[in-house]
This record gives C-alpha cells, structure tokens and sequence, in this order.
C-alpha cells in the first residue's frame, strides 16, 4: 500500500467507478463518463449521465439512485484512495462495519482488518495514514484488531475456537506488546468470547458470531427434542417398510419418534430410499413436509426421489441477498411439521444455526449426509459434532445395495471411504482410470474425454458431463480447462457479458432476490441490458447486472464447489501439481458426484494412494460435540 497525498476527489471518483462500486454502472459505461464531464460527485445529476453512451434517461435516473444508495461506500474510498488503499476494499468495509463505516475508521483504523482481504501490513500503513506519528504498534485498538483477525483466519481453516496459547504465540509476530492486553481488550470489545472449559486445549478463544451459533444450533435441538411428539404410533412405520431392511427401517423409527435424528452412510447404501420412506410416512401422518437441501442440483435430486416439493435451502429460510439475514427464524418459523435436509455435511454453523432457529417447537428434523465428504465450507463440522455428541439419534447405513447391481462407482467409493485405493475393476467402464504424465497431458485427455469419448463410447451427451478437479490454477485447474472447453464446446464472442448463449455457468454466491444459490450450475440461454438469462435446474433466472459477478464457466468445477450435485458422468482430474492438497475426504467427495460414469484422470502418481490411505480430513477445533453433552 504506497500513500498517495496527491490524491484528489476526482482520482477518489475515478477509483471509485472503476472498482464496481457503483450500482447499476458496468465497466464500459464507467470508462465512458469522462467523456460527458462526469468526473466528480458534483456531476453527477440524470442530465450529465443521460449524455453518456449508451445511457438513457430511465438508466440515468437508476444510476443517481444507485449512487445515493452507495454514499457509505463512496465515504470510505475517501479514507483509502488517498492512503493507496483499493477503492475495492470499500465495499467489504461497509459489509463489515455499516453504513458508518467511513466513520469507525476514522475513530479506529485497525477496524479495516475486518474486511478479508486486508493483510496487517495493509491496516498499519492506513493507520499511519489517518493518525500519522500517533499510530504506534502497542495501540489497544491494534491489538484487539489483529487477535480477532487472527480468529478469523483459523474460521477459514474451519475452527470456531482456538486456544488462548496459540493466539497468544501468534501475536508475539506482530510486536504488539503484551500479548495478554490484546487478548483482553478483544474481549472488552465484545467481538471475542473467552471459553475456559474441560477441553484438553485448556481455555480457548472464539469470535462471538460463531460462539453464539454453536450456543443456538445446541440449544435449537435439545428444544426440537424435548418439544416433539411421535409423527405416528409405532406400528405405523411397518405401512412404509417394504423394500427396506432393519437398519432402514430403524432409521424411519428413529426420525418418527425423536425430533431431531441422523440418517448417514456413503454412496448406494439405500440413503434415498429411506428418506422417500420417511416422506411418504409423513404425509400419511398428515404432517406438513419441507424438503431442502444445500445447492440447487441436490434439491432437484430430492425431489424426484421423493415425488414431493424441494428447494435449496437458502431459498427455504428466505435469505436476504448476499447480507446473510434470513426471513425465517424464530420470529416467523418454517411452515413445517416435518423437515428434511439432505447434504448436510456442507452445514456451517450458522447456517445450521439459521435453520435449527426456523424449526419451529413440536416439529421434527432429519439430517441426511455423510461425515466422511469434505466438512463445510464455512467454519464448524456440524453434521460431525452431531454424530460424535452422542446427543442426538444415529443410523448409519452400511449395506452397498448398488454392489450387488455391479455398481463399480459405489464399491470404489466404499473403498475410498475407508481408507484404500483398489486397482479399479470395471468391463462396463463404469469407472474409467487415465493416467497423464502431468497437468496438460491431463488437460488433453480430459478435453478428448468430455468432447468424444464419454459420448461416442457410453451415449452420454457432453450436457450430461461434469468435470471436477481440485484447483483453480494450472493446466488442469477450472479456469483452463473452462476456456479450453467453452472453445471446443460453445465458442463465442461472450457477448452477453462475457457469457454466450449455450454455457454452462455456476453461481459463487448466493441471491436468492434474483432466484439462485451457490453453487449452482445452469445454461445461459440469453440476456439483454447487461443481465443474463440462465436456465438452472429450478427454472429460468434472470441474473441482474448486479449480480453478474458471481457467475462463473461452470464446465470444470473444484470439488468444494461440486460437493452436493451429481451428474450422470464426472471426470475428475488429480493434476500432479496438486498433489499436495488431495486427502482422503476430497478424493472420496470427488468420486461421489458421479450416478453412472466416473472417468479418473490420474496424474498425482503415488501421492493419490497415499493420501486416500494416510490423509484424513484436518482436524477442527469446535464446541458443539461438547456443547450437546453439556461438558462445555
């Protein structure tokens, strides 16, 4: 970050336009307004900008509104620019810290390591900026900035906790004085809490927003099972028993009598025949069903095996844009007696939290999922914390149902899950493995597999092929392979918004104002004044320019961003210089999205095997499992 005194409001406007944080003010017309005089605040009026090209007077009147709208982050690139900040860095600023975000910094400068992307060295030189000799690095106010920021990178790691000793180790980096004061005057503010409980961490320190969703998903399902009554009388569930066995059948009386049970196992193990059981008992109770699941493609999955409505579950709880809120709570729950939710490995805590909250008293949840898939996202391993309680009803179902139709995908799956990688068994090239010598090789076969030979040799249209690989850089990384695919598959100019009619595109955020979900994958059949038209498996959305952004060529996909979907064929690519990340629960998600074809294109060498039999999921410091015995 290089300080800029010479900055001036026109080089803050400039910066401001062409970092997107003008509504409704897309890259071309951003470079077009100087040219109508638009280069100041005081320009801008619906009269200067309908001079712009390409601007109307319906559009300008749209764009003065937006910019009104966006007055806090305007006052925030007012602080950066000059100080040689990002102008982008204001938009997560405000997310952070309101509408009076301009403000906090100026009281509290560290405050900007609350937006991501900001780096210590980053927040130290604005501090200099704004409070010049007085910025000294034993402030309180740096301090109790960096131990929350420190909190905040273990969260990315997937911890909702950590101990006081590791915080306290780390801090001493970062000449912070006494490392103890910081702690505490992090827990003055409010923003951490302090837990000094049995863990054989000893006491440990937690960002409140996290502490507190743990306390709700705990106490959210202790309530639903002390509220509920049985859906039906015992000898109810035998009307839904044919076709299943005991332990499935015990599944269904776990969900019929608790409110809250677990139904987990891997793939084939007859997970979905048992969730339809639960359904149809359900309404035959005359009980109210919600079905949900976390992406959009699982949701679809759920209700055809059901033959009852689903959703995604952002859609459910009526989430609220990219801000997090959600409609539903415990202020206005679900209209259900009875809830659903497949995929729920992929539950952080405070999504589960969001959902725990909307159940209302007296209904019942089932979670459906496997633990042995990569963890959430989001901090938290909530499906796991839920099983290793031993609070709550499990069933784990591990019969392979699919083995005895000859399913190679299930039995390889199986194997994966337990920690060994057989040599691969399939004449009916269910399961294909290609080796590559290295990452363009494997981007070359993967190419040849997608656009010839998963077609031509198994009647799978290239629409019906997914590719997953486990990084986004390289030659065999998404953003590659997704040029290389769109070229062979669907070239074109990009011509609306960069995106052509005929490509498959993912979304990598939520809007559920505009109908789409993270993570979903869908067509895009159009588009006209900067948004784009995209066929998803829900149905048509229009993407509006504003959230155009958080689309993405979905042709490859990591597995994070694939977790929860299957397809009829997958290709997944291991590149050799991704070797280092793979681990048992990636490779055995990886696996898992594929229902009838599976082609491995293997170019990690030994390292695959390696990291299938020695290589678990990373271990997540969390209180939940503690929290639902009453040990924490």
């Amino acid at each position: 970050m290089t300080t800029d005194p010479h900055a001036t409001g026109d080089d803050v406007f400039a910066a401001f336009c062409t970092a997107g944080l003008w509504p409704g003010l897309g890259r071309a017309v951003a470079g077009r307004l100087a040219e109508a005089g638009v280069t100041s605040t005081h320009a801008v009026s619906a009269e200067r900008l309908a001079r712009v090209e390409g601007v109307g007077p319906r559009r300008a009147d749209r764009l003065v509104e937006g910019f009104a709208d966006a007055a806090p982050a305007y006052a925030v690139c007012e602080l950066l620019v000059p100080a040689g900040a990002p102008a982008r860095v204001a938009a997560g600023a405000v997310e952070a810290l309101g509408t009076s975000a301009a403000a906090a910094l100026q009281e509290d400068p560290w405050r900007l390591l609350t937006v991501r992307e900001v780096t210590p060295a980053q927040a130290d030189a604005f501090a200099r900026h704004l409070l010049g000799s007085a910025a000294h690095p034993h402030d309180g106010r740096r301090g109790r900035a960096l131990v929350a920021w420190l909190l905040d990178r273990g969260a990315r790691d997937g911890h909702t906790v950590m101990p006081v000793a590791t915080v306290t180790a780390a801090l001493a980096a970062y000449s912070v004085g006494e490392e103890s004061a910081a702690v505490r005057a992090a827990l003055d503010d409010g923003q951490v809490a302090a837990f000094d409980d049995s863990s054989e961490d000893g006491e440990r320190l937690g960002l409140t927003r996290y502490a507190m969703a743990e306390e709700a998903v705990s106490e959210g399902l202790r309530r639903l099972l002390e509220t509920a009554d049985p859906v039906c009388r015992p000898e109810d569930v035998a009307a839904v028993a044919e076709g299943l066995d005991d332990t499935q059948l015990a599944a269904v009386a776990a969900f019929a009598e608790h409110g809250v049970s677990v139904l987990t196992g891997g793939p084939g193990t007859g997970k979905s025949r048992t969730v339809a059981a639960v359904v149809t008992l359900a309404r035959q109770a005359g009980a109210r069903v919600a079905l949900a699941a976390p992406t959009g493609r699982a949701a679809k999955r759920l209700e055809e095996l059901t033959d009852a409505p689903a959703t995604t579950l952002h859609r459910l709880l009526g989430a609220q844009g990219t801000t997090g809120a959600f409609a539903r709570g415990e202020h206005w729950p679900l209209d259900a007696d009875v809830v659903v939710v497949d995929e729920a490995s992929m539950l952080d805590v405070e999504l589960a939290a969001a959902l725990v909250e909307a159940v209302d008293d007296g209904s019942h949840l089932l979670l459906v999922g496997d633990p042995a898939q990569l963890p959430s996202i989001g901090p938290g391993r909530v499906l796991a914390d839920v099983i290793d309680s031993g609070a709550i009803p499990v069933t784990e179902l591990s019969t392979l149902y699919r083995q005895a139709e000859g399913g190679a995908i299930a039995r390889l799956a199986t194997a994966v899950r337990g920690g060994d990688l057989p040599a691969v068994d399939s004449p009916d090239r269910e399961v294909v493995v290609v080796p590559a010598p290295d990452s363009r090789a494997a981007a070359l076969r993967v190419l040849q597999l997608m656009t010839d030979s998963i077609p031509r040799a198994l009647g799978i249209p290239a629409g019906e092929v997914q590719v997953v690989t486990t990084v986004h850089r390289g030659a065999a990384g998404t953003v590659a392979l997704n040029a290389a695919l769109k070229e062979r598959l669907n070239p074109g100019p990009g011509e609306h918004a960069g995106f052509d009619a005929g490509d498959r595109v993912v979304a990598t955020a939520n809007h559920a104002e505009a109908g789409f979900a993270n993570g979903e994958v869908g067509v895009v059949t159009g588009g006209r004044a900067g948004a784009v038209t995209v066929d998803f498996p829900a149905g048509p959305v229009t993407v509006p320019a504003a959230a155009r952004g958080d689309l993405r060529h979905g042709w490859a996909l990591t597995v994070h961003r694939a977790q929860g979907s299957e397809w009829p064929a997958v290709i997944t690519v291991l590149p050799g210089d991704a070797a280092g990340m793979l681990s048992r629960p990636l490779v055995y998600t990886a696996f898992t999205r594929a229902r009838r074809h599976l082609s491995v294109v293997h170019a990690a060498g030994p390292a695959l095997a390696r990291a299938v039999g020695q290589i678990g999921a990373r271990p997540r410091r969390t209180r939940l499992a503690g929290l639902l015995q009453g040990a924490d």
